[in-house]
């Protein structure tokens, strides 16, 4: 994941694309909520992003909607893993909605935008995607949630393999 957000963050045209996003108050408190294991909502969805800006790009896609879009995909703001009072349903099904109404609230979204964010968790929920742009952050919201899953789930078991090696060392010293 490091090496992913230092290439992003050494891309200038993408970042120039995004950076009233980014820089804005309400978009750097999802640095504030985990999204998957140890990646915050921020991280994700600047990876997320970035891939989206890439693929667009590189297929002559609407790559300046997809890139800005997927940076406001989980603009929901709340810990999903507790229960939330005001929130009726399942996070995976409510939560394009309510980043949609946040991102509303602070920036001028066009059709594809609005499109992105709403329908990137088809096909959990049942709205299918108007736009191509819609389906490739649906692609890769998934990816990344799944790299990061991967990613923490390693490391931990690297960590505990390490450990019992380590116990084990130990113990033989004090034996000796």
């Amino acid at each position: 994941m490091e090496y992913i957000l230092n290439k992003i963050y050494t891309d200038t045209e993408y970042l120039n694309i995004i950076n009233d996003i980014i820089t804005n108050e309400t978009v750097q408190k999802m640095k504030n909520f985990r999204q998957h294991c140890d990646t915050n909502c921020f991280d994700h969805c600047l990876v997320a992003s970035y891939f989206c800006y890439k693929f667009c790009r590189k297929y002559h896609l609407d790559y300046i909607s997809c890139a800005r879009a997927a940076m406001l995909h989980d603009l929901f703001l709340y810990d999903w893993r507790k229960k939330q009072e005001d929130k009726k349903g399942l996070h995976a099904f409510t939560h394009p909605e309510t980043a949609l109404k946040n991102a509303n609230e602070i920036f001028d979204l066009n059709d594809v935008e609005k499109d992105i964010i709403l329908k990137h968790m088809w096909p959990v929920t049942f709205s299918f995607p108007k736009y191509k742009e819609s389906f490739v952050l649906t692609y890769y919201d998934k990816k990344c949630a799944f790299m990061e899953s991967f990613s923490s789930m390693r490391e931990k078991f690297i960590r505990k393999r390490i450990f019992r090696y380590a116990y084990v060392f130990f113990s033989l010293l004090i034996i000796l």
